[in-house]
């Protein structure tokens, strides 16, 4: 197995039939990615985009992911980073520190989600126009959160 040093990418709508390797499929419309695991060994890596999963960021030329993709689940137990086009490599984690980084996964989408489910207060000034740039202010942290 050759492990890839670099990635090319594809903005998709719907997964190909089949996967290059060493290619980042990109699903904005579905906020996911999926590619051939790095390592080489062929399996399917499969990372949602979301608040509480990975980011993606796109300069124009290049894509970053951000966490790094920790692979636990498969066989080979790759663990990469893609920064500015490039795996790095990191090293393998151990059980115990997997199932601490599940757990702290699992605390945070709670964490999220339990306050994105609460009600947002707004403060009523009486100024129409205030409450107007209190909503857009709103609506842009919401957006901010979902990039």
């Amino acid at each position: 197995m050759r492990k890839a040093r670099t990635v090319k990418y594809e903005f998709i709508e719907l997964l190909p039939s089949t996967l290059e390797p060493e290619t980042l499929y990109v699903s904005l419309k579905y906020k996911n990615m999926v590619h051939l695991c790095f390592c080489g060994c062929g399996r399917k890596v499969i990372t949602p985009l979301s608040p509480t999963g990975w980011e993606l960021t796109f300069n124009g030329r290049e894509v970053s992911v951000f966490p790094s993709i920790g692979s636990w689940n498969l066989p080979c137990r790759s663990h990469y980073w893609i920064t500015r086009s490039r795996v790095e490599w990191d090293e393998q984690w151990s059980a115990e520190r997997i199932a601490g980084g599940f757990a702290r996964d699992r605390a945070d989408k709670e964490r999220y989600y339990r306050r994105d489910a609460q009600p947002h207060v707004m403060r009523d000034s009486g100024d129409p126009e205030v409450a107007r740039s209190e909503e857009r202010r709103s609506l842009w942290e919401r957006m901010k959160r979902w990039f």
